[in-house]
């Protein structure tokens, strides 16, 4: 083949959502390159990390489909996990090297439930060093593996449910966590503060996401069995969202990008809205614009691609 030579036509790309129960072990980022793999496609994300340890829901999108995640990533998420008293780490988590270690053994379950009470609500959580957030450009994470502590900002961050119960095993200084909140909450932050509130510290084990927005465990699938039948269409993306389905003549003008008037959707309200063509196909996201219009976000089908 000569430096001339046309390269082989690219393959069909697959554009849609997969749900994956992600395995312990891989990071979210491992995740994603093995979709790019079963795929070949370069054009794969996902909406919201999850600790490598940590196991359940990743949402990824594949081709015009990730353009979508920005309406998933912010979604509240479930988790369950357990509170391990008595011992702290580095990473406040099972993965981490041990920093402190405390006598809890007298601290009771309406102990442990008062404390996590204290954390439900509005709250200001402090990132931990090991985490993807970015202070001065740089990861905490990649900070935290060259010995380097930084000040970190705190983060307001919502809690909606924190139940804790003894977890079936009976296991001494346990407790199993049910989490609900918002985007962005850790965990193990969680975790660590309520040790740390009953007088010790603590930290998290056997964490496992149970849902983000609508996405649940019900809807995903291992990641070793994900393949074509796996992927939802693009419109599972924005499907809590709601939707309105148009003639051909107006999804011509969607196609284009215009902005319209609520009267040409047939909707109301503050929006996003999901508009569909007949057939039930995702054309586009429509936000508000301005009084009595609306204009394009993310255009899936746009005129010409």
């Amino acid at each position: 083949m000569t430096g001339n030579a046309r390269r082989p036509p690219a393959g069909p790309v697959t554009d849609g959502v997969v749900v994956v129960d992600k395995p312990a072990g891989w990071t979210s980022h491992d995740a994603v390159a093995r979709c790019r793999k079963i795929f070949a496609q370069k054009r794969v994300g996902h909406a919201g990390t999850l600790d490598p340890d940590a196991t359940g829901v990743l949402v990824v999108g594949l081709g015009r489909a990730t353009r979508l995640l920005r309406y998933i990533t912010d979604l509240p998420k479930s988790y369950e996990g357990e509170i391990v008293l008595g011992v702290a780490t580095s990473t406040l988590d099972a993965a981490g090297d041990e920093t402190g270690r405390w006598d809890m053994g007298p601290v009771t379950l309406d102990e442990v439930r008062a404390a996590a009470a204290g954390f439900v609500g509005d709250i200001d959580q402090v990132p931990p060093m090991v985490s993807a957030v970015k202070i001065g450009g740089q990861r905490l994470h990649a900070l935290a593996r060259a010995g380097v502590e930084v000040d970190r900002p705190p983060r307001r961050v919502t809690v909606h449910r924190f139940d804790v119960d003894a977890p079936g095993s009976g296991e001494a200084g346990v407790y199993r966590a049910v989490v609900e909140c918002s985007s962005g909450t850790y965990i193990r932050s969680l975790a660590a503060d309520v040790g740390t509130a009953l007088g010790g510290g603590a930290h998290l084990r056997a964490l496992r996401r149970t849902a983000i927005g609508p996405f649940s465990l019900a809807d995903a699938v291992p990641l070793d069995e994900v393949g074509p039948a796996a992927v939802l269409p693009p419109s599972a993306a924005v499907r809590h969202y709601p939707a309105v389905r148009v003639g051909p003549d107006v999804a011509a003008a969607v196609a284009t990008g215009k902005v319209l008037a609520d009267a040409d959707l047939g909707i109301g309200g503050d929006g996003p809205w999901a508009v569909l063509d007949d057939a039930g196909g995702l054309l586009a996201v429509y936000e508000r614009h301005s009084d009595g219009r609306v204009k394009p976000a993310v255009v899936l089908n746009a005129a010409g691609s």
